[in-house]
């Protein structure tokens, strides 16, 4: 397998923007497992938003495949998209001590967005306001007509969760409502 071109600002850029009138056809999450076993996956539901802690795999109507996960090419770690299925980056999928693969398509939550074009697709850059050397992707924005989600390099800041999050972790979160994205550090 010949290696992807290194993921630039600029590349990176395209490669959301090109998102735009594509529509997500099914979502599954990659979840770590655990247990005596290693073979049961953890929970990643919290109600408005979820932890698939390596990664989402996105299928679009065209029949390409995106992954989004957690990555430190911008010195950081932060959410990257590739256009890729997640076994170009994930080892050990379904295997105990892996990762589960979630079919997410069906949750309520991502209703709105699967089966609907995508309006609108930005990457949430940290650091960019403040003028750093090298701006951050915390996440990445889509936007349909019906529906929104953040797919985010981030996770909740205690276990049990209490409502703080931290962003640039190696976790991925996703945000489905403004009040949540406000609460996890995303803004709108």
């Amino acid at each position: 397998m010949n290696a992807p071109p290194p993921l630039t600002a600029e590349r990176y850029e395209r490669l959301v923007a090109g998102l735009r009138g594509r529509a997500i056809v099914a979502v599954d999450y990659f979840v770590l497992m655990g247990g005596e076993e290693g073979t049961d996956p953890y929970e990643w539901d919290s109600g408005a938003w979820h932890e698939p802690t390596m990664g989402v795999e996105l299928a679009m109507d065209d029949g390409n495949i995106y992954t989004a996960t957690w990555g430190h090419t911008f010195d950081y770690y932060g959410l990257e998209l590739y256009p890729a299925p997640m076994s170009d980056f994930l080892s050990s999928i379904g295997q105990p001590g892996g990762s589960a693969r979630i079919a997410a398509s069906g949750h309520r939550l991502w209703a709105g967005i699967v089966g609907t074009p995508i309006e609108s697709c930005r990457i949430h850059w940290c650091g960019e306001e403040d003028g750093a050397p090298t701006p951050v992707p915390d996440a990445i924005h889509v936007q349909t007509a019906t529906g929104q989600v953040w797919i985010a390099a981030g996770r909740p800041a205690a276990y049990p969760p209490d409502g703080r999050f931290h962003l640039g972790t190696d976790d991925v979160l996703v945000v489905f409502d403004d009040a949540t994205a406000a609460q996890v550090g995303l803004g709108t």
